[in-house]
C-alpha cells in the first residue's frame, strides 16, 4: 500500500517537473508579446507576481529553460527533466548548448543539475588551460623577414654551407627563439 502510494506521489512529481517547459513557453509569448498588459499589470514582473506567486528571476529561469530545451530537443530524445538542470547550460550559446549536452550525454552520469554544473565547469576548466592559438596573428611585415631569411638559408644550403656555416645558421636560429620566448614571458601573452 506505501509503495503504491510513493509510486503516484512520485509520478504526479516527475510529471510536474517536465511542465517547466510549458510554463516556460507560456511565459515567453506573455511576456514577449505584453499580453500581461490585458490584466492591467504594467510590467511583466508585476505581472508574474501578483498573478503567479513568481518572482522575476524564477519566470526568466523558466523562460530560459524552455529556450535550452527547445534548442537541445532537435538532437535527441533525452533532455533535461526539470529546469535547474538547465540553468548551466543558459550561459552557452545555442551550438555550445548542444555540443556540451552530447558530450554530456556520452558520459553516461546521471542527469542532475550538479553533474551538469560539474561537466561545465570541468570543460571550462580545461579550455583555460589550453594555449591560445595565435598563429594566424602574422604581420605581413614579420612574414616578409622570414621569408627573406629562409631565402637566406636555402642559398646557404645550396652553396653547402660555404660561405656561412650550418653551425652558424643554427645558432642564430637558437638566438631568434631564445628573444622571442624572453619577449612572450615579458609581455605575459
Amino acid at each position: 500500500m506505501q509503495q503504491e502510494r510513493l509510486t503516484h506521489l512520485e509520478n504526479i512529481i516527475a510529471g510536474n517537473q517536465r511542465r517547466f517547459y510549458e510554463i516556460g513557453k507560456a511565459l515567453k509569448e506573455i511576456r514577449d508579446s505584453r499580453l500581461y498588459k490585458l490584466t492591467f499589470y504594467t510590467t511583466f514582473e508585476a505581472y508574474v507576481r501578483a498573478r503567479w506567486d513568481i518572482g522575476r528571476s524564477q519566470a526568466y529561469r523558466l523562460i530560459n529553460a524552455y529556450s535550452v530545451v527547445g534548442n537541445l530537443s532537435p538532437i535527441g530524445d533525452t533532455l533535461p527533466g526539470n529546469e535547474a538542470q538547465t540553468r548551466p547550460l543558459v550561459q552557452l550559446n545555442p551550438t555550445e548548448q548542444r555540443k556540451i549536452w552530447k558530450d554530456f550525454l556520452n558520459t553516461g552520469n546521471s542527469i542532475n543539475a550538479r553533474n551538469i554544473k560539474q561537466f561545465i565547469d570541468d570543460r571550462k576548466e580545461k579550455e583555460k588551460s589550453k594555449p591560445v592559438d595565435r598563429t594566424d596573428q602574422i604581420s605581413s611585415e614579420y612574414m616578409d623577414a622570414v621569408q627573406e631569411m629562409l631565402s637566406q638559408i636555402r642559398l646557404a644550403q645550396n652553396d653547402h654551407w660555404q660561405k656561412t656555416s650550418r653551425q652558424a645558421a643554427l645558432l642564430w636560429n637558437r638566438v631568434i627563439q631564445e628573444k622571442i620566448v624572453s619577449m612572450e614571458v615579458g609581455n605575459g601573452d
